[in-house]
């Protein structure tokens, strides 16, 4: 089988590298290893954090896409997110979706901001006319007319879900064909008959496979601190010491092999990021029966 090099586009890190933390050598040493698996660019995503920490982040990451063409563009989730659905965030540092509140750390280096529709004040209408992608995520509502949002943060997670009584964010982008939706295919964070559902559901150029992949990935790493919070990884998944699930430990080329072993992978899963970011396709990727790489070209 053949497919488009992988792009993460909802990425937090991976083998011990953080990108809330991360210096640009660090970076740059983790997009060697990324492209040794299939990884050929990502948008490093920065959880919710202080407005100094996310600016000095955002800009560290701006130098090492100066050295490396794979680092495609910051993806902002957090900040503007509702605490009803904060997740492993730290509500401390939420601010109103206000435009000036997003001046505070605004950067043209974001290409993706991941907020809660239902509590705009202005800033979807603002994004959108610089051209980031406006992603619902962390949230219970959506929005409609010019204020849709492009996608859907890790469709199901942190949202309000399928219910037959209620609107919701999920009913919404199950319904709505024109808008792209982010999933965790990890076998943690979605189980199958939800997979399911959206595979039957949304068209297939409109799914978007990312990983929600930890530091920690990767990693010899059993805990580490993340958005504030001390996480544990017990070899099947990583929680805080509260419970609360965090990102993922599988990076797309886990999610594949996954997803290929119960007949449930689709490689235009793989090629709708490039549409959705307007990237041009270059190299191709070969996996086996197994869906082992076996070769990389890119």
């Amino acid at each position: 089988m053949k497919t488009l090099p992988v792009i993460e586009q909802h990425f937090h890190g991976a083998y011990g590298v953080d990108f809330n933390k991360a210096g640009v050598d660090e970076i740059l040493e983790l997009s060697e290893k990324l492209r040794e698996i299939g990884i050929a660019g990502f948008f490093p995503t920065i959880v919710t954090d202080t407005i100094e920490n996310t600016k000095r982040q955002i800009g560290i990451i701006k130098k090492a896409a100066e050295k490396c063409e794979g680092i495609l563009g910051v993806h902002l989730e957090g900040i503007f997110l509702n605490p009803k659905k904060k997740g492993i965030h730290n509500t401390a540092h939420f601010l109103p979706l206000t435009v000036d509140n997003y001046k505070k750390l605004e950067d043209d280096f974001i290409k993706i901001v991941t907020l809660a529709p239902e509590l705009d004040e202005g800033l979807i209408s603002y994004l959108k006319n610089k051209g980031v992608k406006v992603q619902a995520g962390h949230c219970v509502g959506w929005a409609e007319g010019d204020k849709k949002p492009d996608g859907v943060t890790h469709m199901y997670n942190a949202m309000s879900g399928v219910s037959h009584k209620e609107n919701s964010t999920a009913l919404s982008a199950l319904l709505d064909d024109s808008v792209y939706t982010e999933i965790i295919a990890d076998g943690v964070h979605v189980n199958d008959d939800a997979l399911k559902l959206l595979f039957k559901t949304k068209p297939e150029d409109k799914i978007l496979l990312i990983s929600d992949a930890l530091p920690i990935t990767h990693s010899s790493q059993k805990k580490m601190v993340f958005a504030d919070s001390e996480i544990f990884y017990d070899g099947k998944d990583a929680r805080s010491a509260a419970g609360t699930l965090a990102g993922s430990t599988s990076l797309i080329p886990d999610i594949i092999k996954i997803l290929g072993r119960k007949g449930l992978f689709n490689p235009k899963y793989i090629e709708n990021v490039y549409t959705y970011h307007d990237i041009e396709p270059k190299g191709e990727l070969i996996w086996d029966e197994d869906y082992n790489l076996v070769k990389i070209s890119m």
